[in-house]
């Protein structure tokens, strides 16, 4: 599979709007392209995400590797997606069921170690899992 999806939620003020996060490896030339209106610590994520999943033991692609986070017109900041970024690579690499990812909503910074860590806005997030009116789908996230 050389197309990953994972879900997540941004933070927009106590709103936590859903993004899509896609993993998309093509050949050609490594890299790594990161679209969908990224904040500076968005961006930052890249380097996060490549050092987590090295340091876990998992293999990053050398490949040309296209990030996606949409909606394209939503504000996204904080390492947040750093989680949903790396399942959506190592999905996408094979290293990962894709399936196993069906119905999971993740959120969460990761450590150059590998290591999860907490964010703000988890509340907002879980609202609508928690009263179960807007997503099927199960969380996935660090306790505060």
């Amino acid at each position: 599979m050389s197309l990953a999806i994972v879900h997540s939620r941004a933070q927009v003020g106590v709103e936590a709007p859903g993004v899509t996060v896609e993993a998309h490896l093509a050949n050609g030339l490594p890299s790594l392209t990161l679209v969908g209106l990224p904040e500076t610590a968005v961006k930052e994520s890249k380097d996060r995400v490549r050092s987590a999943i090295l340091n876990s033991g998992f293999e990053f692609p050398a490949r040309r590797i296209t990030l996606n986070l949409a909606p394209a017109d939503l504000p996204k900041d904080g390492g947040r997606f750093d989680l949903a970024i790396a399942l959506g690579l190592l999905a996408a690499n094979g290293q990962l069921a894709g399936t196993s990812l069906d119905g999971l909503e993740c959120l969460g910074e990761l450590a150059l170690s590998g290591a999860l860590r907490p964010v703000q806005g988890v509340l907002p997030a879980a609202a609508p899992w928690w009263c179960r009116r807007r997503t099927p789908k199960k969380p996935a996230w660090p306790a505060a």
